[in-house]
């Protein structure tokens, strides 16, 4: 096994007695393993297995977990995707190994929970797909910050195999995939993986998968950002507060139940009632014992619970209530885990019997709340608030009753192009404790606004403090915002997963509100927090509309060499050719016809690629303008990346000139050398025996290197024309005519070169791009050097095999030599199309993008033979 994985490895953590006592596997408790994303550590597993054994020591180790960790040598995997089957089978090793440590005792477990954070996640899905891998292996599977729906960068198409494999077999295979999931994102916090692409796919058929978002986890509250998900404190202690109550207390390893697997982690992950989790909880509670029993006819009731010597119940009849409202509403500050609000059946005073509504309660960071329709309960008579005794401690009961209507506001959102410079408003005047704000027409990922919450408050001594929780009902993205009142809080209001199409619910923003405060909630466009959603969920395709405006600007040099003998400066061709308006109705027009199936089956019978448009609409992704958006981007960073690219020529060749003699410039052009043959040939050999982004970069370099050779040519000419105009003053009039000749071909040959560069300095700035795209597999490729000296798979071999003599011969090649060519034309109007077929096909697939720089690099390779 070391000799197939060599770079791979398994640690079981422990720390004080129990890894001194477990040094010898003598293993007796309930395995998880934990499998680190993409350059993870395997040592990430520090926090979950620390907090899993001070739990154990506080139960005396009557059941204790054993937390295992692949080391993965901390592999790129996220951008280099060669490696994830590879992964994939060493983890299947790892878990047979796991289970086998426990043979021979008396629970030995059958099968292993698993955590996996980032790829991590998405590898313990791919386990699935193996053909010997038995699904009994895994009984609980929970994934941290893993893009599930597709890769944050699709840089090869290893990566896109790999998640096309992992979730067509869970779509098909869902009625038989019969272990729990769960997927936790980490919210906006998260720049690397957004959080729409950790929700896992909803399938009605398939029930026993969860997503939710870190901010709306109970008792966590908070966005995390990738790494700090696999240490948060809050996060990790509602991880192993769930692994503890998944026990099975007859084979004391993790439940077989589907069901009792799902209700934990919706009563850890989803909705908390602020009560220990019970598998079958008891619905009916004695309400014995020496208590008071006072009550309560009004509809609206406080109570201060301070150094209270006897247990209290307040009974509120319902008889009357029903008659003019249709809600109640109960909250407590009172955060322990007794049963604290009941439900009398025909019921007079007093009652023996309730039924315990604290189940139905909802935890927040500063109460426990609850809301009943009165409708859903028509046999209870009156409704029990129990006030235990204290000593020490104060708390605060609040209930009233209310009708709907008047505790819910309809606030329509602000139009998407009013850029913040208009507003809508709403008071809240009267002294309710609960209010329900409908946000009407919000539903779109680009749709972003800033809320804020002005609070008035008026003879209050106390600090108070409000919650504003922002609720989803289409997922469970919930985020919340305590206040300290009287304040202004502004909150951002966007979203992870649009509203579904068939989905007519409306998201709320749910105020837990104090009696004696005002408030007035204002919301608007937030123009910046929609160019950060563009960037959120497009900002992946940037480098396809970089290329794309490069390859603009290249078509539109080439043309100004044919039409007029002179290639333009970069910049202005940049300027005048980089339009939105040649590519996107191109492209727009392509989605139009693949709505026909006349053309679909037309396309399919070319064996064409799915546009990429139409998986970003199937990803409920499309943006309006948000091809224009990222042209503009594309286009700016097109420019500066030029600039930077001819600054950095010119210095180099300063450099060149300083430590070398000033070469001259070339007269006889060559664009095949027996020399040029024999790099080619090396470098073909490089690419095919160690790493074809290897090979690429130093054709990369050699190109550089003659264009920085070319252009210190030319500046030792012009400095030496200069010096040699000063010399020859004195012989003009005699060497008139001799010298008129000599200048007209220095010239012309100066000219030539200037043009070449700037020719030179644009293919510089394509092979930049297609250098940066494939540097992942180069880092991998170096970093396990001392285990493979041949990368394999490379997704990089075939680009190098037939970009290496194309770029070599470039760099041999002059604009001189092709001005006459009969290829010219169709070669400068092919750009265009290509910068088309790189936005139609790159965008979501950027491994495709060097295929078409290639074409235009070897159209203009080909005009030197035609």
């Amino acid at each position: 096994m070391a000799k197939r994985y060599p770079a791979y490895e398994l640690y079981l953590y422990g720390e004080g007695s129990y890894a001194e006592e477990h040094k010898m596997l003598p293993l007796t408790g309930i395995p998880v393993l934990f499998l680190p994303g993409n350059a993870g550590s395997y040592k990430q597993v520090r926090s979950l297995g620390s907090i899993a054994l001070r739990k154990a020591e506080d139960i005396d180790f009557k059941y204790h977990f054993d937390f295992f960790t692949v080391n993965f040598n901390e592999e790129l995997v996220a951008l280099y995707g060669g490696s994830l089957q590879k992964q994939t089978k060493f983890v299947h090793e790892c878990i047979k190994t796991i289970l086998k440590l426990y043979k021979g005792h008396e629970f030995a477990p059958k099968s292993v929970a698993i955590i996996g954070h980032s790829m991590g996640g998405l590898v313990a899905r791919a386990l699935l797909t193996l053909k010997n891998f038995k699904q009994d292996l895994i009984n609980l599977l929970i994934t941290q910050a893993t893009p599930h729906v597709a890769p944050v960068m699709p840089l090869d198409r290893f990566i896109t195999d790999f998640y096309m494999t992992v979730n067509n077999y869970w779509i098909l295979n869902a009625r038989h995939i019969n272990f729990t999931t769960l997927s936790v994102a980490g919210g906006f916090r998260d720049y690397q993986v957004r959080s729409g692409l950790t929700f896992l796919p909803k399938l009605s058929h398939h029930t026993s998968a969860l997503s939710v978002v870190s901010s709306a986890v109970p008792k966590t509250w908070v966005s995390t950002d990738h790494l700090s998900i696999v240490w948060c404190k809050q996060l990790q202690l509602t991880t192993i507060r769930a692994f503890f109550d998944l026990i099975d207390a007859d084979t004391k390893q993790i439940t077989q139940n589907p069901k009792k697997k799902l209700s934990v982690l919706n009563h850890h992950f989803i909705r908390h009632p602020a009560k220990r989790f019970e598998e079958n909880p008891a619905i009916i509670s004695d309400l014995t014992g020496t208590s008071i029993w006072v009550p309560v006819k009004v509809s609206k009731w406080t109570h201060v619970a301070y150094n209270e010597s006897d247990k209290t119940y307040f009974t509120f009849p319902l008889a009357n209530h029903r008659k003019i409202y249709t809600h109640v509403y109960c909250q407590s500050t009172m955060l322990d885990t007794n049963s604290w609000i009941f439900g009398c059946i025909n019921s007079t005073s007093t009652c023996r019997q309730g039924i315990d509504l604290s189940w139905k309660a909802e935890l927040l960071p500063t109460i426990k709340s609850l809301t009943l329709r009165l409708q859903d309960y028509p046999s209870l008579s009156h409704l029990v608030v129990y006030v235990p005794s204290t000593y020490g401690s104060k708390f605060v009961v609040d209930c009233e009753f209310y009708k709907k209507e008047t505790r819910s506001i309809q606030l329509p959102v602000t139009h998407l192009f009013s850029f913040g410079l208009s507003s809508r408003k709403v008071m809240l005047n009267t002294s309710g404790l609960f209010y329900n704000i409908e946000l009407l027409n919000f539903g779109q990922i680009y749709q972003a606004f800033k809320i804020n919450i002005v609070s008035k408050c008026s003879g209050v001594k106390e600090e108070i403090t409000s919650i504003y929780k922002l609720h989803i009902p289409w997922s469970y993205e919930d985020s919340l915002t305590i206040a300290q009142l009287p304040s202004s809080t502004e909150i951002s209001l966007k979203l992870h997963i649009a509203r579904p199409e068939n989905d007519s619910r409306v998201a709320l923003l749910k105020m837990y509100t104090s009696s004696d405060c005002q408030y007035e909630v204002t919301i608007k466009t937030s123009f910046s927090q929609i160019l950060g959603q563009v960037v959120r969920f497009h900002g992946g395709a940037l480098p396809a509309y970089v290329i794309s405006s490069i390859l603009l600007a290249y078509g539109g040099q080439l043309y100004s060499l044919f039409s007029t003998g002179h290639c333009l400066e970069y910049a202005t061709m940049l300027d005048k050719e980089a339009k939105p308006y040649k590519v996107d109705p191109f492209v727009l027009m392509i989605k139009f016809l693949l709505g026909y199936k006349w053309f679909k089956e037309l396309w399919d019978l070319l064996l064409l690629p799915e546009l990429d448009a139409i998986i970003l609409t199937s990803q409920s992704m499309c943006f309006p303008l948000v091809s224009l958006i990222l042209f503009l981007f594309g286009t700016c960073t097109a420019y500066w990346g030029g600039l930077l690219s001819s600054a950095s020529v010119r210095l180099l060749s300063s450099l060149w000139l300083v430590l070398n003699s000033p070469p001259e410039l070339p007269k006889d052009i060559k664009i095949i050398s027996p020399d040029l043959l024999f790099l080619t040939i090396v470098l073909i050999v490089i690419s095919w025996t160690t790493c074809g982004a290897f090979a690429i970069l130093l054709t990369y370099l050699y190109y550089v290197f003659k264009t920085v050779q070319l252009q210190a040519s030319l500046t030792a000419f012009k400095n030496s024309q200069t010096v040699n105009l000063k010399h020859s003053r004195r012989n003009e009039r005699k060497s008139n005519h001799h010298k008129d000749s000599s200048v007209r071909y220095l010239h012309l040959s100066a000219n030539d070169a200037e043009d070449s560069l700037r020719m030179h300095n644009t293919v510089i700035n394509l092979l930049t791009w297609i250098v940066l795209l494939s540097m992942p597999s180069l880092i991998y490729w170096l970093k396990n050097l001392r285990y493979y000296f041949k990368l394999s798979p490379d997704p990089c071999k075939p680009l190098a095999f037939i970009l290496i003599p194309t770029v070599a011969i470039l760099g041999n090649t002059h604009t001189v030599s092709i001005k006459s060519s009969k290829l010219l034309k169709t070669t400068s109007q092919f750009p265009l199309p290509l910068a088309v077929g790189v936005i139609a096909f790159g965008s979501a697939h950027l491994y495709r993008v060097p295929c078409f720089v290639f074409i235009s690099l070897l159209l203009h390779v080909l005009c030197n033979f035609m």
